[in-house]
């Protein structure tokens, strides 16, 4: 098969953009920003408040127009066809977006209303099934809690059978249970085929993403699996803890120590211990060597966690506004 019969033969992209710039008072809140999600694909948008998350979805849906690069989302171009964009995808905002005053069942049925679903009310009520929300559906939605606010966000936007679905930080401010339901629910639209980019801040939930694309001040910095982006960066960590009465303090004093020896990236307390990560793991192992002469604390080797990589590209990111 030639390169060209390859290329032909390979599914196109959900989204596939390339050089993406939006800038606000001479700013550039997105720079440069590159990134391919294939179809069926979960994919794991991850980055500090305030460094171009919400503002990048925005344009992949077709919500703002970019002032410079090109790119298409559902084969679709991002600068010519974003009304066709916008009917085929499903976009859950941060904050929930329907009316308080409207039960479950009203709030469907105005989102169908407005796609223009065929056989309006079947769809409202299989919907209301699938997500588990028909008990509920006279409720008001201003009297629901955080996490069935939640499900109803995400059955408002898979309730016209869109082809991807944009997820702004959907777990925020849900419990612990509401966010595994959740995501449950997200590998089952993917295992339908539904391409789905969420931004979370939780790294237990980008280890369940398919792949990761990290975003610091407008720039991605890495992209890949969560072994890849590990892996990738380098960093070599161990674990100190600490034995006997006072041990907090002890550590909070090995931690300013540390976080000033250039053999150290980064120095993250984590419950009783620190979890302290180099690039050099000779020279940090001879440094901690000196931590574990000491009787008072024990260093042990760990695997790096995706949280320790975070925090490092955090720390070397240049900040934009300054």
């Amino acid at each position: 098969m030639t390169p060209q019969m390859q290329s032909a033969a390979r599914p196109q992209p959900a989204i596939d953009v390339r050089g993406l710039t939006k800038r606000y008072g001479g700013r550039a809140v997105v720079d440069n920003f590159s990134i391919r999600v294939e179809r069926g694909q979960i994919f794991g948008f991850l980055g500090p408040n305030g460094s171009g998350k919400t503002t990048t979805i925005r344009m992949l849906c077709g919500l703002l127009t970019p002032d410079e690069g090109s790119g298409t989302c559902l084969g679709y171009d991002l600068r010519q066809q974003a009304e066709a964009i916008k009917c085929e995808v499903g976009y859950m905002t941060q904050r929930f977006s329907l009316y308080d005053d409207l039960s479950i069942q009203e709030n469907l049925d105005f989102v169908a209303r407005m796609y223009g679903v065929a056989r309006r009310r079947e769809a409202v009520a299989a919907t209301l099934e699938k997500l588990g929300l028909a008990a509920r559906r006279k409720q008001l939605a201003g009297t629901l809690s955080g996490g069935w606010k939640q499900r109803l966000a995400l059955a408002s936007c898979t309730l016209h059978s869109p082809r991807l679905l944009l997820l702004d930080e959907p777990t925020a401010g849900v419990d612990p249970k509401a966010r595994r339901d959740f995501w449950e629910r997200i590998h089952a639209l993917a295992a339908e085929g539904i391409t789905v980019l969420v931004s979370t801040h939780y790294m237990d939930e980008a280890e369940r993403c398919h792949r990761l694309a990290y975003i610091a001040f407008g720039k991605l910095l890495v992209d890949g699996t969560a072994d890849e982006v590990i892996g990738h960066s380098g960093l070599a960590t161990w674990v100190i803890s600490v034995h006997g009465a006072g041990g907090e303090r002890a550590l909070a004093l090995l931690a300013q120590q540390l976080r000033g020896r250039p053999e150290v990236d980064t120095v993250i307390p984590f419950g009783v211990t620190l979890r302290v990560s180099g690039r050099d793991a000779e020279a940090l192992s001879r440094v901690l060597q000196g931590v574990a002469g000491q009787d008072e604390f024990g260093v042990l080797r760990s695997p790096t966690s995706l949280e320790d990589v975070f925090v490092s590209l955090m720390q070397g990111a240049p900040d934009n506004v300054a």
